[in-house]
């Protein structure tokens, strides 16, 4: 598949004896980076509770990395919705969308992206659960920024308010199951499936293509296929470099919380484990040289009928992982468009 456009999703990964603010400005220097290689889009993740991830509030880090850099499109992969009110979500984004004309992605997910208590401490009102309603907040959202709630809506003025006006995000649906798939396609939207969650599921984005509705915001389905990557000059090193995840990710399967671990110990850890090479769980991990991972991900993406490609990747090491995307970036030939900034006004 050729013309795959390649976008970063970071998940701003704490390593071991590094702190929290290490990491998101690691986050911060990885996406001047990205933008500076000719990377289309560089999304953050949200994620509470945990000591191994950073990024919280995508739409607090989101204001930053925009400012540090010049075209890539900046954006949530994603937001959580059911943790918040649409309104809300409708305001902070159509901020930055006024901001950062043309660059802002909205992306909303209705997975938790953390554990049942903290979950419960994220809640306003904690008398009871809070409702399984993210089709409706989905909604509600799109209706704000739109300006399409029904004009006896007690809401229906608000979009009037909204600071960013007349520019908006372009939202895209997030997802890993056919049923995100049904509500992308149902409200004509973009969608960004999570292959490295669950891998091997084409199948849902052919079913968003065939049952995709036109809507205002997109005339024609468009997908993304986001895969967890490593990119190192030999297949060998790549493995090795992707022995910290795969400790992490063990350790959070078993309930254990933790910062992502040196090379060494992460070695050490799996060989006394017995876990080979594939006890990754069920995600996919895509490692290798240059060669071998453009052509996984070109695979990937045609499997998918995605026009674009978001890559995760964790390592303990920043540089490693600057690395990585630099490799990526020469396999794919990305070539950055010239920006030229506004002269200073002389005083």
């Amino acid at each position: 598949m050729t013309g795959v456009k390649l976008s970063v999703l970071d998940q701003s990964p704490i390593s071991e004896g590094f702190t929290g603010p290490d990491a998101l400005r690691n986050t911060v220097d990885l996406a001047r980076l990205a933008d500076d290689l000719g990377y289309h889009r560089y999304w953050v993740a949200e994620h509470h509770g945990g000591m191994s991830l950073a990024g919280p509030s995508p739409e607090v880090l989101i204001g930053p990395i925009a400012s540090a850099t010049e075209r890539i499109r900046v954006g949530s992969g994603g937001v959580m919705l059911p943790h918040y009110s649409p309104f809300k979500v409708s305001e902070s984004f159509s901020l930055l969308a006024g901001l950062f004309e043309g660059r802002i992605d909205l992306g909303i997910g209705r997975a938790p992206g953390t554990d049942p208590l903290t979950t419960f401490a994220l809640q306003r009102d904690r008398r009871e659960a809070a409702p399984d309603d993210f089709p409706q907040q989905l909604a509600e959202l799109l209706a704000h920024l739109d300006g399409t709630l029904p004009d006896d809506h007690p809401f229906t003025h608000l979009h009037r308010a909204l600071p960013g006006r007349p520019y908006e995000p372009e939202v895209w649906l997030l997802g890993s199951s056919p049923q995100s798939a049904v509500w992308a396609a149902q409200l004509g939207l973009p969608y960004a499936f999570a292959d490295f969650i669950a891998p091997g599921n084409a199948s849902i984005a052919q079913s968003y293509r065939s049952s995709f509705n036109a809507s205002e915001r997109l005339a024609l389905p468009k997908v993304a296929v986001a895969a967890w990557v490593i990119c190192a000059e030999t297949d060998e090193e790549a493995q090795e470099l992707a022995a910290s995840s795969r400790m992490m990710m063990t350790l959070l399967r078993r309930g254990r919380l933790a910062p992502v671990p040196p090379v060494d110990k992460a070695l050490r850890f799996l060989e006394a484990e017995n876990i080979g090479p594939d006890g990754t769980g069920a995600r996919r991990a895509i490692l290798g040289s240059p060669a071998s991972v453009r052509a996984k991900l070109e695979e990937l993406a045609e499997a998918y009928g995605a026009e674009e490609v978001v890559v995760v990747t964790i390592t303990y090491d920043h540089a490693a992982r600057r690395r990585s995307y630099e490799l990526l970036a020469e396999a794919f030939d990305l070539r950055r468009p010239r920006v030229r900034r506004p002269l200073e006004a002389a005083s």
